[in-house]
């Protein structure tokens, strides 16, 4: 691509690959990478761009973008999602403190069906996890007063939000710390067979 400078002549625009998606074991989960521009002043990244994210085959749409802050290491709050016709797609990212982030596939046609894959998503590594429509959502946060923010591509609807338990032996999430504070919600969410 060529750009025309001021006072005339050509010059060449390089393209940047500033947004790195890593697929995952479960097929439409991926770590997303930032690649950070830094200098004296600090850094520089690029946090969203919609032609890398439709170059890969990926949900652009948001509808809410929300933000959870919880105060001591150890909350869990999942494992969450709506049901269609409300099933949404997530990207989420923590700007403050650490968490450990599982997705979960229930998506009975995918070979991935049940499985789970966990990514530590912390403010200094700066690293997303997107999920896709049909997968369960939680976390566990690693520090205290961490926060945790996330876009959805539907609007909230309370008559499709559903979850599954945090610990079913169906899933056998290895959470790598106790948990120690979780709504009463969560905690009774059914399990997988029910």
């Amino acid at each position: 691509m060529e750009t025309t400078p001021r006072g005339g002549g050509k010059l060449e625009s390089r393209r940047h690959r500033f947004v790195i998606f890593t697929p995952t074991k479960i097929a439409g989960v991926h770590v997303i990478d930032i690649e950070r521009r830094q200098d004296e002043r600090g850094y520089f990244c690029r946090m969203w761009c919609e032609r890398e994210m439709i170059a890969q085959g990926l949900s652009t749409r948001v509808a809410q973008t929300n933000l959870a802050v919880s105060l001591k290491a150890g909350t869990l709050r999942g494992m969450h999602y709506q049901r269609a016709p409300f099933a949404e797609v997530k990207i989420l990212h923590c700007q403050r403190g650490a968490v450990y982030d599982v997705i979960v596939d229930l998506r009975p046609a995918s070979a991935t069906y049940s499985q789970w894959v966990g990514v530590e998503l912390t403010a200094e590594n700066g690293r997303m996890l997107y999920a896709p429509e049909g997968c369960a959502h939680g976390y566990v946060t690693l520090r205290d007063d961490t926060a945790l923010s996330y876009s959805t591509s539907q609007f909230y609807a309370p008559e499709a939000a559903h979850g599954v338990r945090f610990n079913d032996p169906a899933f056998d999430i290895q959470w790598p710390v106790a948990v120690s504070v979780i709504s009463a919600q969560d905690r009774n969410w059914p399990t997988f067979g029910q």
